[in-house]
């Protein structure tokens, strides 16, 4: 039996066995029973690709997926109807001619209006594609379809046009889109008009954009453009497209010690110093994926054994900032001023992602990491990933098989500590709560801004600290926080009130302070970490540490300096209370009221306590203000693309006025995430619990006899209790109730090449040690010489020990 080949397929598989060195073509004839058809590749290739981007295994008659359908219909249809091509559009409201280009905020958007009308029409070859749109195999469809690519060819994007405006457009907006449609509606592009749109690709995304590991090809976006490589080699039937993607994509799995890209510890870098595991870090997770699932089992199948640290990044970089369901905003960047997608609808697309790449890992990773998924998934009631109106169908599906698969059991959150110190990052887990805390120093920014978007994140990097629990206030960060919150009180953060301009610092995050120590120690349950703090644009100096601890956090700030002639303040807390809430508001057991507005100077408090959050304490009292208010906002505020609808939520803040111009100002507070009233007061009431040993300008530290601990951040070296350091560091000693203690180290500035650390506590010996460690002697004290430390990148160094 022969088998009947289109003119197409049989010149595009010539090309490809020709480009890939293939011999010669074999093709059956009548009566030759020696011979057997080949196998179109590219085919093959589309056919996954149709599956990868349309989704499979799912119902179109079942919610939540007949629904969707049902949207994608009605967008399709909207296009439809409102598509008019004329010179410069293909719709009237998405104009793309650029009557000066260059790179200037208009052409920015004109050039961003024509990847979106890319867009528009993969949203219409979508619908004629999927089943159950009710567009399904239209005709009219189809040719709209048709008429958009060619128009949009003949108008901007062709191999004569140069590109104006935005980069990204060119090489990864608009030709993801294009190819995508070519192999939704390839039976239906003539040759012709198929080898003119592959060299506009050519064009734009030449073989260069692969060329070197810099500039705009690093990372996510590196992992974008091999996208484009490799599905321009599929729709033109080019073998050496598909592996100069494939090859193209090794530079990303190596671990980085600079700029973009995963580093040893989790971290996740792009735009050379922005933490961004959240949203860059989650379209290379994506695309990653998907290049690695179409090109399995194929000539061209992902291979290099470097992908690995892409396997081992799923519980070491992004799983640490995934808590029921949401990734946390500390490592979001500028998307955390897009008002559509907030940090649930962030979360789920890495959570379908790491089911979509589990199919290339190991039977062990996968069932590990779809079990992960299902935990995350059923925990998010706040916003339910299967009613998530912007994950596509595909990723519905995945997240859906793993909430279908009753073999698997959910995997819980766990409890732990994990430092980031290559982006100045930190998380906490304790039963019941979560929490992120997010810092700036000299590679890593205050913030970013950019393209319009973020415009007064500018002190997100002071430290501010998130905290979440695990079955209340899932939504404080999700329900327009970022357009109404107070930007001068970000919960955690201490900062001038100067008067910061819309993108103050300037864009991509090039704002750096001029500062080393900021960092910590853990044991991987509790945490000491610092900040040495100086503000953006303004003259504001701080030390402020962080010990996180297991039912709380203890803040402590000292040095506290400004001269601005602006007011400087530190917020113990900013709690987005919702549209309408009221929760009732007590200080050391007084009701405040519940209505709004309402402020006050609480002088010598000692607790205060937010019903349905949490519980604050004062050590020793302190005057701290309070206020409740209704703040209203809108989007377009801090995005220029933004809603210009006013939005408006209730918030309580608490917060340390430090007065203008302070000198050598100080506050200390714990945070109690989900404590009762009760447990607040008696935590306020029990003067033995915590005892701050030091909260000045050299050094920060505290115990806790209860623990057996004793942590402390030494600035400048010096005595603090019973530890004695020769130069800044970080330490925490836990004594446990087997007899033996661990000693943690670290240095944060990465500059010690030697130090010494002396602990007034009786040890019989030494268990175990790091390499670092030169010398140790014990007896009435511990005393321990450590060597280089500058090459462990602020990594911890543990010694254990027994005790006298």
């Amino acid at each position: 039996m022969t088998s009947a080949w289109s003119r197409r397929t049989f010149l595009a598989t010539s090309a490809a066995l020709t480009a890939a060195g293939g011999g010669a073509l074999m093709l059956a004839t009548p009566g030759a029973a020696s011979a057997a058809p080949v196998e179109d590749p590219y085919t093959a290739l589309r056919t996954t690709w149709s599956a990868l981007i349309l989704g499979e295994g799912f119902s179109p008659t079942a919610e939540p997926f007949k629904s969707r359908l049902a949207d994608l219909g009605a967008k399709a249809s909207q296009w439809l109807e409102t598509m008019a091509p004329v010179d410069g559009s293909l719709w009237p409201d998405a104009v793309f001619a650029d009557p000066d280009p260059d790179t200037d905020a208009e052409s920015y958007v004109l050039s961003g209006r024509m990847a979106d009308s890319f867009i528009r029409l993969n949203t219409m070859a979508q619908a004629y594609r999927q089943q159950g749109t009710g567009l399904t195999g239209n005709t009219a469809l189809r040719d709209a379809v048709l008429t958009g690519l060619e128009h949009l060819s003949t108008q901007v994007y062709n191999d004569g046009q140069t590109r104006y405006g935005n980069w990204y457009s060119w090489q990864i907006g608009a030709p993801q889109a294009l190819l995508d449609v070519c192999v939704l509606m390839y039976d239906a592009i003539a040759p012709e008009r198929l080898a003119r749109y592959c060299a506009a690709v050519d064009h734009f995304v030449p073989d260069s954009a692969v060329a070197s590991y810099t500039g705009t090809s690093t990372g996510a976006n590196r992992v974008d453009l091999c996208r484009v490589l490799a599905l321009r080699g599929v729709v033109g039937g080019n073998a050496a497209k598909i592996a100069l993607a494939r090859d193209a994509l090794s530079p990303v799995y190596p671990l980085v010690t600079k700029g973009d890209g995963l580093y040893a510890d989790g971290s996740f870098i792009q735009h050379t110093t922005v933490p961004y595991t959240g949203s860059y870090g989650s379209v290379m997770l994506g695309g990653l994926g998907l290049l690695f699932a179409l090109l399995k089992g194929t000539t061209w199948e992902v291979t290099d054994p470097k992908r690995q640290v892409v396997f081992d990044a799923v519980e070491n970089a992004w799983a640490p900032f995934l808590y029921n369901g949401l990734v946390m905003d500390s490592v979001a960047g500028r998307a955390i001023s897009r008002g559509e997608v907030d940090d649930h609808r962030r979360g789920h697309p890495i959570m379908a992602s790491i089911v979509l790449l589990g199919r290339g890992a190991s039977a062990a990773e996968n069932a590990r990491w779809r079990a992960l998924v299902k935990g995350w998934a059923q925990r998010d009631y706040y916003s339910p990933p299967l009613n998530n109106p912007s994950l596509g169908l595909t990723a519905l599906a995945r997240i859906k098989s793993v909430l279908d698969d009753t073999a698997l059991t959910p995997i819980a959150e766990p409890a732990g500590h994990r430092l980031f110190p290559d982006m100045a990052r930190a998380t906490h887990r304790r039963p019941g709560w979560a929490a992120s805390l997010s810092m700036a120093d000299r590679r890593i920014t205050f913030y970013e801004t950019g393209n319009g978007e973020n415009l007064r994140g500018w002190h997100t990097g002071n430290g501010m600290l998130y905290w979440w629990g695990d079955t209340f206030a899932n939504g404080q960060y999700s329900d327009a926080f970022w357009p109404t919150v107070d930007p001068y009180r970000l919960p955690g953060t201490t900062v001038s009130r100067k008067v910061l301009a819309d993108g103050a610092g300037g864009d991509w995050g090039v704002a750096l302070p001029d500062v080393n120590w900021v960092g910590g120690v853990t044991d991987t349950r509790r945490a000491a970490v610092g900040q040495y703090l100086k503000g953006l644009t303004s003259t504001l100096v701080a030390k402020k540490s962080w010990f996180f601890l297991d039912d709380t956090m203890v803040c402590l700030g000292a040095g506290i300096h400004g001269r601005d002639g602006a007011a400087v303040e530190t917020t113990v807390d900013n709690r987005n209370l919702g549209p309408t809430g009221n929760a009732p508001f007590t200080v050391d057991g007084s009701a405040k009221p519940v209505t709004a507005p309402w402020s006050a100077t609480l002088s010598g408090a000692s607790w205060a306590h937010l019903a349905g959050h949490g519980g604050y304490v004062f050590p020793g009292g302190a005057t701290v203000k309070a206020l409740r208010e209704n703040r209203t906002g809108r989007w377009r505020d801090i995005n220029r693309a933004g809603s210009t609808d006013p939005v408006s939520r209730k918030y309580l803040t608490l917060w340390f006025d430090h007065g203008t111009d302070p000198s050598d100002a100080t506050y200390a507070y714990q945070l109690l995430p989900g404590a009762t009233e009760q447990r607040t007061a008696a935590r306020a009431a029990d003067s033995g619990w915590l005892r701050v040993l030091a909260n000045t300008d050299d050094q920060q530290g505290v115990a806790v006899p209860s623990l057996g601990l004793t942590a402390v951040n030494f600035w400048f070296g010096g005595s603090v209790g019973p530890l004695v350091a020769d130069a800044p560091c970080s330490v925490m000693v836990t004594e446990h109730a087997d007899g033996t203690a661990t000693v943690c180290v670290s240095d944060p500035m990465r500059a010690r090449t030697s130090l010494t650390l002396t602990w007034n506590r009786a040890v019989a010996s030494v268990l175990s040690k790091p390499g670092t460690v030169t010398s140790a002697t014990t007896g009435a004290s511990l005393r321990l010489v450590f060597g280089d430390l500058s090459g462990t990148r602020a990594a911890t160094q543990t010694v254990k020990v027994r005790l006298a």
